[in-house]
């Protein structure tokens, strides 16, 4: 990795931090340059402003998160084990980046209209891959063709970004990947095919 890469990763990495820290609102663009060790104008190199910054955090770091999920679900043939699969990784890794998930689930949800269209076009590329995955198990007769595919992607989406949520508020005083066991057994008994 060159050196200015390595700086923007710096930066980028400084900023989650300082976002969970202090929250997106109340964080300082010199916080986050005292964090990465470059000085206060160096960020401005990279970045417009605060806003692209956190734009730039989330086409990364969660770009990054998208990438290991798809990665690790293309191992499994079977759709089950895909969708399982989808469900272990997105715990577990949030889990094991809980400053990320302090900053996906809580500041992001703070931001303004315009931010969140720029990453709900990000967040597209993981609708699609678990779209991909319905439409598999649908075609294949074993997730229930009696519920739209949206529906199902919503469902869950939504149930695994609640329980990050619940956790993060929680300040982390469980584990969340241990929350995958019962994720995976609502989704067996609610959309599986039985024939």
């Amino acid at each position: 990795m060159n050196k200015q890469k390595r700086k923007y990763q710096q930066i980028l990495s400084a900023a989650v931090s300082v976002f969970a820290q202090y929250g997106y609102h109340r964080a300082q663009v010199s916080k986050i340059a005292e964090m990465a060790n470059v000085a206060d104008g160096t960020i401005y190199l990279y970045f417009k402003n605060k806003e692209d910054l956190l734009i730039a955090v989330f086409e990364e770091k969660i770009g990054h998160f998208i990438d290991c999920i798809e990665e690790g679900i293309m191992k499994e043939t079977n759709v089950l084990d895909q969708l399982y699969r989808l469900v272990d990784l997105h715990l577990s890794l949030l889990e094991s980046k809980p400053d990320l998930a302090v900053v996906t689930q809580l500041e992001l949800r703070q931001s303004k209209y315009v931010i969140q269209e720029k990453l709900n076009r990000i967040l597209q590329k993981y609708f699609n891959l678990i779209d991909s995955i319905i439409v598999k198990g649908q075609e294949e007769q074993i997730i229930s063709e009696r519920i739209d595919k949206y529906v199902v992607r919503n469902m869950i989406f939504g149930t695994l970004d609640q329980t990050v949520t619940s956790w993060v508020i929680s300040e982390q005083t469980y584990s969340l990947h241990e929350q995958a066991g019962q994720i995976k057994q609502l989704l067996l008994q609610g959309l599986v095919n039985y024939r």
